[in-house]
């Protein structure tokens, strides 16, 4: 099986995300490293809003039961490219060749990255690192 890593430092979200699941269904192991520090378009009232209103649906039903989201940008990213696949058998076959990492652990040190030029953002004039808003939303890592 062939395997990718994506090193997704500086690099738009959602185009990352939309990259991997496309990978995925392919039948490729995707391995994303430096999740917290990709990029999302907005400004960051924008994006902090929209953040706060999908992790507050916890409050329309039980609180204990869920849905219950993570403010932590390794599980945002996989949610975003869980949300990109078929709610099939085949689509979760393909989600469960995606990996996504905080950082970058040692045992990927000596793999090459691949390139990304799709996802180079282009003329971004208001952005936010996705750390930065999970951080603003209470993640610790």
């Amino acid at each position: 099986m062939e395997k990718i890593l994506i090193d997704a430092e500086n690099l738009v979200f959602g185009r990352v995300a939309s990259i991997a699941a496309q990978k995925a269904l392919q039948g490729t192991e995707v391995n994303i490293v430096n999740s917290e520090k990709t990029i999302l378009s907005g400004t960051k009232e924008f994006v902090l809003k929209k953040f706060r209103r999908w992790i507050n649906m916890r409050g329309k039903g039980n609180p204990e039961k869920g849905p219950q989201y993570s403010r932590m940008p390794d599980k945002i990213l996989r949610t975003a490219i869980r949300k990109m696949l078929p709610k099939t058998t085949r689509g979760e076959k393909a989600l469960e060749r995606v990996k996504v990492f905080i950082g970058f652990p040692e045992e990927f040190k000596k793999q090459a990255t691949a390139e990304m030029q799709a996802a180079v953002p282009k003329n971004l004039q208001k952005s936010v690192v996705l750390g930065e808003a999970c951080r603003l939303l209470g993640a610790r890592w």
